[in-house]
């Protein structure tokens, strides 16, 4: 295994989308291409499937120096309302593209911390989106809730809006780690909030842990999956941290780059993770996710229902997926946007009547049987692959596949391509195979994190 993660430990896409963003081509991109595509995806599948809505909401309290997403760091509360207000006025200009009520099928919440927003001001947003839509049967709402903060009216207020999944972020219950991220969170803290989301009624608690933090061994991994299990969620994630210090505003800068595991020692905390986290119950469930059996995911995954977008993997699959918010995304499956990347910009364009994309890519024909077989790959952990004339580059990657082959990391029946079970670790690096925009343009400098 060792000579294998140093063969293929490279920096890579964990493809939430493909084409990744650093790829997306903005030439052939503008507000008016956007608003067509989300038309045309609309009225293709609002009927039947309906659509999800992902909110960002970017205010945290303190600084977690693990963290990449997009945030502000604040302690005022004021900024609440205002914000909700511009998410508000956001889609109530998506609602004006739309000629039919929208049918929800999937809500999340993420940020940011969503649960620095009070019940009253959650509940409020939600309920100015809920008027203006039909609730889709069975339906899939979910939120991030920060254990320090999230209270038990949070719960509550959001199991009474129709909310029944919640992830809680653990990270790792060691001292020494949790001074390094900057993200001090008692055991306690989180066994009320589980406690609590269980007596309410949630059917889909989830925790997320990550492995490959500055200062982690394995004793203390050991130790954090063993008291996650006294609280037994439904699902965890199982991040690998990604180390992006180059990223503008990820606050990645509280531990120097040799208080990382080594690429071999990370991979011990995972596989010896993941070997701990079988033996009490839980199924891998494509790529750093595991759950008992009977959650919706492993369902999903059973059923060949399995999805990834943005938001991970879901167990809905919608053709549209609206983003709200500061530096929110949107996939139309036609094309991806990405908003503004300040609140102060964010608001400033809403206020103006003007949808607050910055960026955003109109897939091709070949990015979308592309983003086929990747999105086959990360859910389902194989694809069915017929080289075409019209893509020449796919040619070197029958060649790689076998490599891969080779190593054990994927078989080749016919057209039928299946990852390993020893293959798992490096599905990023067997989807990297198909990534035709990174083929052609490889990045002079690193702009991905570590794959292993």
């Amino acid at each position: 295994m060792n000579s294998l993660i140093d063969k293929y430990n490279i920096p890579g896409p964990r493809y939430t989308s493909y084409p990744t963003v650093p790829y997306w081509d903005e030439s052939t991109f503008s507000p008016e291409s956007w608003k067509e595509s989300v038309i045309r995806s609309f009225h293709e599948s609002n009927a039947e499937e309906g659509i999800s809505i992902y909110i960002h909401l970017p205010f945290c309290e303190a600084l977690c120096t693990f963290c990449a997403c997009h945030k502000r760091i604040t302690k005022q509360h004021s900024v609440e309302v205002p914000y909700l207000e511009s998410v508000l006025k956001e889609w109530k200009l998506y609602l004006k593209l739309f000629n039919e009520k929208p049918k929800l099928k999937e809500l999340h919440l993420g940020g940011g911390t969503p649960t620095f927003f009070s019940p009253e001001n959650l509940k409020t947003l939600l309920e100015g989106i809920f008027s203006t839509v039909e609730i889709a049967e069975h339906p899939e709402f979910s939120f991030e809730g920060h254990p320090n903060n999230t209270t038990k009216e949070h719960l509550q207020t959001l199991y009474n809006l129709g909310f029944r999944r919640v992830s809680f972020g653990v990270q790792d219950y060691d001292p020494k780690v949790q001074k390094a991220i900057n993200r001090i969170q008692p055991f306690e803290n989180v066994k009320n909030v589980t406690e609590w989301a269980k007596e309410i009624g949630y059917r889909g608690i989830s925790h997320d842990l990550v492995f490959g933090l500055p200062h982690q061994t394995w004793e203390a991994m050991e130790h954090t999956i063993r008291k996650t299990m006294e609280l037994k969620p439904d699902r965890l994630a199982f991040y690998s941290y990604a180390h992006v210090p180059w990223v503008k505003g990820v606050g990645q800068r509280g531990f120097d780059e040799n208080d990382l595991p080594s690429g071999e020692e990370k991979r011990r905390l995972y596989e010896d993770g993941k070997k701990l986290l079988q033996d009490l119950g839980y199924i891998e469930v494509g790529m750093d996710h595991f759950s008992l059996e009977h959650d919706d995911l492993y369902q999903s995954l059973i059923h060949k229902k399995l999805h990834r977008n943005f938001m991970g993997y879901t167990s809905s699959n919608t053709q549209l997926m609206v983003g709200l918010g500061m530096s929110a995304i949107s996939d139309s499956w036609y094309a991806f946007a990405q908003n503004v990347k300040t609140v102060e910009e964010y608001q400033t364009m809403v206020e103006e009547g003007k949808i607050p994309v910055v960026k955003g890519h109109v897939l091709n024909e070949e990015d979308l049987i592309v983003r086929r077989h990747i999105l086959n790959l990360m859910c389902q952990l194989e694809t069915t692959f017929t080289i075409d004339n019209s893509f020449p580059e796919l040619d070197n990657a029958l060649d790689m596949l076998k490599e891969m082959e080779n190593d054990g990391l994927v078989e080749i029946s016919g057209k039928e391509i299946k990852i390993t079970e020893a293959g798992r670790a490096f599905t990023r690096n067997v989807a990297m195979v198909f990534d035709l925009r990174m083929m052609r343009n490889k990045p002079e400098t690193r702009i991905f994190s570590m794959t292993i």
